[in-house]
């Protein structure tokens, strides 16, 4: 494996970072400056953020507790923090590695600048700086809409963190979500919550869902012998339904226990809302509640 890469994207305002399986996308808006010395504090951080996981991996792939463990990493620990309080589910800090790297840049990127928007993308699960103001919006993939819907998150909405999880993502699922995106106070807080609502949106036993253990895909997963999504069919309205409300009870029950600020919940074009999103783009369906990303 290659060690730490850093170059710029071909419009020459995006950082690209990649390390192994990390791969991520950065930018900042703001005076040139500060920008740039912005980004050279992000690379530096970079340069060791894969080993320090590695070193920890085998405990970051165990179980959380609803007491956290301590590690030694500070992306570790934000991992950890971000899946203790979800840890009455099967849940490990695993769940919430791609937006604890996301945060973990971001306050590198972040430190002593004076910035007036900043991203850390990674893999679609992002941490966001906004400043006074300041809006961003973010396409979410893997909707079923067929075009990606679109979020714009203000300053004054106190998200900074958004993380998509559903079957047909990069990351295994349990659940049959195309996708769920969530909007919390940090990457990490939404990209757990992401993964436990998504792997909720589910029909059990259902002969139409491909499942299959998640170690003989890969080996050293987290999830072991639980059964992954690998695949589904046809379903009707009605299980559409239900599904989507098995996940949607989730999220509303972290959003009233304050973990989460909303969420956005897909399946074969169906979608349920949690909180204040307002979804734009290709959506022949109409919310009753808004927010963006």
């Amino acid at each position: 494996m290659n060690g730490p890469q850093a170059h710029w994207l071909a419009d020459g305002r995006r950082l690209h970072l990649n390390h192994g399986p990390i791969d991520l996308i950065v930018e900042a808006f703001g005076e040139p400056d500060e920008c740039r010395a912005a980004y050279a504090q992000a690379v530096a951080r970079f340069q060791t953020i894969l080993t320090e996981l590695v070193e920890e991996l085998p405990e970051l792939r165990r179980p959380a507790s609803l007491k956290p463990r301590a590690f030694a990493g500070p992306t570790a620990r934000r991992m950890e923090a971000a899946v203790a309080p979800l840890a009455k589910s099967f849940i490990t800090p695993m769940a919430a590695v791609a937006g604890s790297v996301a945060d973990e840049i971001l306050s590198a990127l972040l430190a002593g600048r004076r910035l007036d928007r900043a991203y850390v993308n990674n893999g679609g699960d992002s941490a966001i700086h906004l400043g006074k103001g300041q809006s961003m919006t973010l396409a979410i993939a893997g909707t079923g809409h067929g075009m990606a819907d679109r979020i714009t998150i203000h300053a004054e909405d106190g998200v900074y963190g958004v993380a998509t999880s559903g079957w047909r993502g990069r990351s295994f699922s349990l659940g049959i979500a195309d996708a769920v995106t969530v909007l919390a106070r940090t990457g990490a807080e939404a990209d757990a919550a992401a993964t436990l609502i998504a792997n909720a949106v589910d029909l059990p036993g259902h002969p139409a869902v491909e499942r299959v253990p998640a170690r003989e895909l890969a080996p050293d997963s987290d999830l072991g012998e639980r059964l992954v999504t690998q695949g589904v069919g046809r379903l009707s309205e009605a299980e559409i339904a239900l599904a989507l409300d098995n996940g949607l009870a989730v999220a509303e029950d972290f959003r009233r226990r304050g973990l989460i600020a909303a969420s956005a919940l897909f399946l074969a074009g169906e979608t349920r809302i949690s909180g204040s999103v307002a979804l734009a783009a290709p959506n022949k369906h109409k919310t009753k509640e808004t927010a963006h990303v």
